[in-house]
């Protein structure tokens, strides 16, 4: 019963999405209050019955109702409860219950705390989101209903796929979708703009805090991403630059220049143009993201391998929405005002160059991961493999003058900028930086010889972020309880922007270190012979045997000692679970700050002896670390004031302006 009752919300919740696309949206054509009055009671109704219908499916995953197709096709009576539950999000089915949730979510938060737009705008905004909900909800119905039943009943589930019973993948798909989903309120604004002839510096106040927010859940969900696959695949490495990683990776990217873009707008009314047809990108890459991941032209660890024509199903709505949006855009541009003028040389200028290098680089890649893609379908016998030697050839040569720009262009001021004087108030930066650069060659003593001075750029933006905070608050220039005054007083999004700009050059760092100077060591062992790695001595003692609550492994025990004193004892495993009957691999890690001993059981040779792989990674920490200061700089901005109150007063209280 509760199943039928989750599957008639779902239809509920169509036919009310269908009501909120059609009612505002004439609404506002035709200025009928009561009819855009209607928006934000059918924003709340949708979510309210989309999230009765997940509860239902969830339900039935924590009973284990095998009646269920897609319980049964994905789920075990005898997986942990934490594993059921992630069980909803992982298949096709129930991602895309998850996906439309989450759309849900935004919209009724708009309709919520949405007071400070002007009435045809929200309208016209919660309209194009609702219409985005119902092709979506039309495309479950039809085509990815989770709530079919099977007759008779199914004893037992077929499970879900192993490696994806970890924690880290409990909360991943969530954030992701959060991030993914949450740039169609920025998709949603620009088209609503573009159909009111309203593009001016309130809207990009309107659109930051919905931006901010996709990109900062984004930023984590990659990071959760990356961690899992770090400690779980168990191949040592961070990031792979597979077609999937690269779909969730390239509206991050493009989310970022958004993110960018729209400041400039809202200072200097700038770069409206590119403004809006980022935040139309963006989205676009979010949607051909899910297209990739569902429509079966992937083999990916990440991908959900279904049915080809839905994937073509998706095909069509992204067309209809990307294209419809990319037609009006085309209309109503050439008649967007110029905006503030600048020089080439200002905080606008640095900017614009930031735009340019983060849309180079998803161009790069973009081409390296539909290119394969592309020449398949065409020519079915010609497979080709772009793999990181591509991406590394391309991608990173951009972002090396973009991490050397970071921190010039936070000194910059607006409209017409100093360069010397940023310079200068940089000098003890770019000394620190190179005494980093110096640090490292002394430390390492070897190649790759131009991993140092990648690090001196790491250490530079991180640098030049604690360079920005003391200029704004005038330090060492002024009385230090002035400083501490106007240290209490800077915005939060200032601050935001500072931890955020750190992550970055912390990140820069983690990157380059254990990527350069990643050790392995791949040893055929025997109990009681010892490894030497990194400074590390590992003793293998031996395996045994453990059972676990839907699995048994077989667990390597090692005793790791540093200069002759013990550090602690390590256990790697080889799992086999119950259903479906497939093994992982379960790393041994040792972390640190310096970085991460990390060791992997391989198979059991004949002589009795097992293939013993030791990596050792430096500053991977560093990593993560920074993704999460990232996100707490998003996070802190959010939390500003001035993106919560939306425009100032003199903009919302004018009548919309045409867009000439």
């Amino acid at each position: 019963m509760i199943i039928e009752i989750g599957h008639f919300a779902l239809l509920l919740a169509t036919l009310i999405a269908l009501v909120q696309t059609v009612l505002p949206a004439v609404g506002a054509w035709k200025n009928s209050s009561p009819m855009m009055a209607t928006a934000t009671p059918a924003a709340l109704l949708q979510l309210t019955l989309i999230t009765i219908s997940f509860c239902a499916l969830t339900h039935a995953y924590l009973t284990s109702d095998f009646s269920v197709e897609n319980v049964w096709a994905n789920s075990h009576s005898a997986k942990p409860w934490l594993y059921k539950l992630s069980g909803v999000w992982g298949n096709h089915e129930g991602s895309m219950l998850l996906w439309v949730l989450i759309l849900a979510s935004f919209g009724a938060a708009v309709a919520l705390f949405g007071d400070n737009l002007p009435t045809t705008f929200r309208a016209r905004v919660l309209s194009v989101q609702a219409s985005i909900a119902l092709a979506f909800l039309l495309f479950i119905v039809f085509t990815s209903n989770p709530f079919l039943r099977l007759d008779p009943a199914a004893p037992e589930g077929r499970g879900l796929n192993p490696i994806l019973q970890d924690p880290a993948l409990a909360f991943h798909p969530p954030f992701l979708y959060a991030g993914y989903v949450g740039f169609s309120m920025a998709f949603s604004f620009a088209v609503a703009a573009l159909l009111e002839g309203r593009i001016d510096a309130a809207w990009a106040r309107w659109v930051r805090p919905w931006t901010l927010a996709a990109w900062m859940t984004l930023t984590l969900g990659i990071a959760m991403g990356s961690w899992w696959a770090y400690y779980e695949l168990g191949w040592g490495g961070w990031w792979f630059w597979d077609p999937v990683e690269n779909a969730s990776f390239m509206p991050w990217l493009a989310g970022t220049a958004l993110l960018h873009s729209a400041s400039v707008m809202e200072k200097r009314e700038a770069l409206k143009v590119w403004t809006i047809l980022l935040a139309i990108l963006t989205f676009s890459l979010s949607l051909m993201g899910t297209f990739l991941v569902r429509s079966g032209v992937l083999t990916s660890v990440h991908a959900f391998a279904v049915d080809p024509k839905r994937g073509s199903v998706i095909l069509v709505i992204m067309t209809i929405f990307v294209g419809g949006a990319l037609a009006l855009y085309a209309l109503r541009a050439s008649k967007l005002k110029i905006g503030g003028l600048f020089q080439p040389i200002s905080r606008e200028g640095a900017l614009v160059l930031n735009n340019i290098l983060l849309t180079t680089a998803t161009a790069t890649v973009f081409v390296g991961t539909l290119y394969p893609l592309l020449l398949e379908a065409i020519d079915k016998d010609a497979k080709i493999s772009v793999g990181p030697p591509y991406f590394n050839m391309t991608f990173v040569p951009l972002m090396i003058p973009l991490l050397i720009a970071i921190p010039v262009g936070a000194l910059l001021p607006w409209k017409r900028g100093d360069l010397t004087g940023a310079l200068q108030r940089l000098t003890w930066a770019a000394i620190a930086s190179v005494v980093v650069i110096l640090g490292a060659f002394a430390l390492t003593r070897r190649g790759p010889w131009l991993a140092p001075l990648a690090i001196g750029v790491g250490a530079w933006v991180i640098f030049g972020a604690i360079a920005d905070w003391l200029t704004r608050v005038r330090a060492f220039e002024v009385k230090p309880d002035e400083v501490l005054r106007r240290a209490r007083n800077l915005p939060r999004a200032a601050y935001g922007s500072i931890l955020a700009h750190a992550g970055v050059g912390l990140m820069t760092i983690g990157i380059t270190a254990t990527t350069a100077w990643q050790t392995e060591i791949i040893k055929a062992m025997k109990p009681g012979e010892t490894l030497a790695v990194a400074g590390y001595d590992i003793t293998f003692r031996g395996v045994a045997p453990r059972r676990g609550a839907n699995y048994q492994e077989t667990v390597g025990a090692f005793k790791v000692d540093r200069h002759g004193s013990p550090v602690l004892e390590l256990e790697t495993a080889k799992r086999l679970y119950d259903m479906p009957r497939q093994a992982t691999t379960e790393a041994g890690i040792y972390a640190s700050l310096a970085g991460d001993l990390y060791l992997v059981l391989g198979d059991e040779l004949q002589d009795g002896g097992y293939a013993i792989r030791a990596y050792f990674n430096p500053l991977v920490r560093f990593i993560w670390l920074g993704a999460v200061l990232m996100s707490l700089g998003g996070l802190l901005s959010l939390s500003d004031r001035r993106l919560r109150v939306g425009a100032p007063g003199r903009a919302s209280a004018r009548s919309p302006a045409p867009a000439e």
